[in-house]
Formats: C-alpha cells, sequence, structure tokens
C-alpha cells in the first residue's frame, strides 16, 4: 500500500514539473503573471512556469497581415465608393500589447476601418485613384501613432481596391473622352497657329527679297505644267515681277 501511494506521488511529481516546463519558439515571447501582477517576459527557449501561482499569456511577434473589411466611404466631392485594405503590423512591446489593450488584433481592426474612412473622406475620387502612395502612408503614420501606446509597429497600409458603381464609371469614361478631345483640340490649334506664323514669316521674306518672290513663281508654273493633265490653266502674270525685267531692257 505505502509502495503504491509512493508511485502516485512520484507520478504527481513528475506530471507537476512538466507542467512548469514551456517551450517558447524564437517568435514568441511569453508575459508572465505572478499572482495576477505582471512579472517579467520570457523567451524564446525553455521556461518555467509555476502552476497556480504564474500564469503565461502566448505573443506572436510576427508581422502580421490584417485584411480591412470594404468600407463605404463618402469623398469629399460627395462621391460613394467601397474601399478595402490592408495592414501589416507585428508586436514590438508583448507587456503592452497584453496589458494596455484587451485583444489588440480586434483593436487593430477597428481602428483600421475608422482611420481608413476618416481620411479618404477628406480626398476627392480623383486623389483615390491617382495619390494611392500618399493616402497610404498618411493613414499608416494615423495607425503607427495610434497602437504606439499598445506596444505595436504598424509598418505598412496598402488600399486594395476602390470600386465604384456603373453610372459613376460611365460619368468618369465621359469625362476621360471629352478631355482627350479637348487636347486634341488644342493640339490643333498650336499646329495651326505655328503653321500661320511660318507662312507670315515666308510672307515677310518674300516681300523683302523680290528675286525669291519671282523664283517661287516659276517654280510654281513649273509644278502645274508637271502635273500632266490637258486641261487649260489660267495664271495671271503680276506686273511687279516683269517690272524688273522691264527696267532691265531699258
Amino acid at each position: 500500500m505505502a509502495a503504491y501511494t509512493l508511485y502516485i506521488v512520484t507520478v504527481i511529481v513528475v506530471l507537476l514539473l512538466l507542467s512548469m516546463l514551456k517551450v517558447l519558439r524564437e517568435y514568441q515571447r511569453g508575459v508572465i503573471f505572478l499572482l495576477g501582477r505582471f512579472w517579467r517576459v520570457k523567451g524564446p527557449g525553455l521556461i518555467i512556469v509555476v502552476p497556480v501561482i504564474q500564469q503565461m499569456v502566448r505573443v506572436d511577434l510576427r508581422t502580421i497581415v490584417m485584411d480591412v473589411p470594404t468600407q463605404d466611404v463618402i469623398s469629399r466631392d460627395n462621391v460613394s465608393v467601397k474601399v478595402n485594405a490592408v495592414v501589416y503590423f507585428r508586436v514590438i512591446d508583448p507587456e503592452k500589447a497584453i496589458i494596455q489593450v484587451e485583444d489588440f488584433l480586434n483593436a487593430v481592426s477597428q481602428l483600421a476601418q475608422t482611420t481608413l474612412r476618416s481620411v479618404l473622406g477628406q480626398h476627392e475620387l480623383d486623389e483615390m485613384l491617382a495619390e494611392r502612395e500618399r493616402l497610404n502612408a498618411d493613414i499608416r503614420g494615423i495607425l503607427d501613432q495610434q497602437t504606439d501606446a499598445w506596444g505595436i509597429k504598424v509598418a505598412n497600409v496598402e488600399i486594395k481596391h476602390v470600386d465604384l458603381d456603373e453610372s459613376m464609371i460611365r460619368a468618369i469614361a465621359k469625362q476621360a473622352e471629352a478631355e482627350r478631345a479637348r487636347r486634341a483640340k488644342v493640339i490643333h490649334a498650336e499646329g495651326e497657329m505655328q503653321a500661320a506664323e511660318k507662312l507670315t514669316e515666308a510672307a515677310r521674306t518674300l516681300q523683302q527679297q523680290s528675286q525669291a518672290l519671282q523664283l517661287r513663281y516659276l517654280q510654281t508654273l513649273t509644278e502645274i505644267a508637271a502635273g500632266g493633265r490637258s486641261s487649260v490653266v489660267v495664271f495671271p502674270l503680276p506686273m511687279d515681277l516683269i517690272e524688273p525685267l522691264l527696267k532691265g531692257k531699258d
């Protein structure tokens, strides 16, 4: 009977000792509480936790990738869009992450949702579509500042999708088409202006050089004759062209 009792006691002691041993991986830390009060952060490796007297909460230090659910956002120019994003963060202070906030994962998710709506609501639709890098940096900065008290570091925020309804997509397409037409008209007008300037410059040059005007006249006659058409062309002969010839004859 005594041997049986000793055997039972030995088994209980062995199980108690085994339950005291905890193994934490390289990316894990253990927040130890002693009789309900914070004691220290342990790990990684083999640690000892005294049952009943001490309690341990495991904390993962790896980067966490969190999807922010789709949010309904009204832009500054009163356009309703649906936006979702992804947040990359990690715990850098296990003590704060466990003590300062009840559930840091849920807290970061809720804060990311409200910050996403708040920041994007201050910008127009064109900025949401064209300036994502700046908006990502603004959201990340706000989140990182707010979560610092929780021992959390926000590494990056990426806006994934900005979804519009069909009517808004058609309106944007019409706007883009109108912009392309406007640019085409501007380019055409600039080309006409440059051509007019060149023609004006050429006219001034011909006006100053009578010999050049005569050569241009003869070149035009040659081009007409080289056309090979049998039709008769009546081409007026300006007097100012033959005047120099007549003076030279005298």
